[in-house]
């Protein structure tokens, strides 16, 4: 378990945003990402009768919409206790092998990192 209060202040900025996006629109999940610029994109899970994506999907194709074509790093607050292959898999599509994927709880204390890929 890493405190939030041990990460980088970019990092520890992604965990924030995801928490909030997750709180404020009563999702199961919230995800940020930063991109190779620096820009953050987040994003809560999207639950429509014909689309289904996680927060983290979610933040990559906001990243990829807007022009993004490289990640430095994601992260996910949700209550559960890892990050699925398909997000894994959409973070490594962008941000290649190793980019770390942060894990937290509702807490905002990250449990567990991750790289893609």
């Amino acid at each position: 378990m890493t405190e939030s209060s041990a990460l980088d202040s970019e990092d520890r900025k992604i965990v924030t945003l995801a928490r909030s996006v997750r709180a404020r629109n009563g999702v199961p999940e919230g995800a940020a990402v930063r991109d190779g610029t620096g820009r953050t994109y987040a994003a809560g899970t999207v639950s429509l009768p014909s689309l289904k994506l996680s927060a983290l999907r979610t933040a990559v194709a906001m990243a990829v919409a807007s022009g993004a074509t490289a990640l430095e790093a994601a992260a996910v607050v949700s209550e559960t206790e890892s990050v699925g292959a398909e997000d894994l898999a959409a973070v490594a599509d962008l941000g290649g092998a190793g980019t770390p994927v942060l894990l937290a709880g509702p807490d905002g204390v990250v449990r567990v990192t991750v790289c893609a890929g």
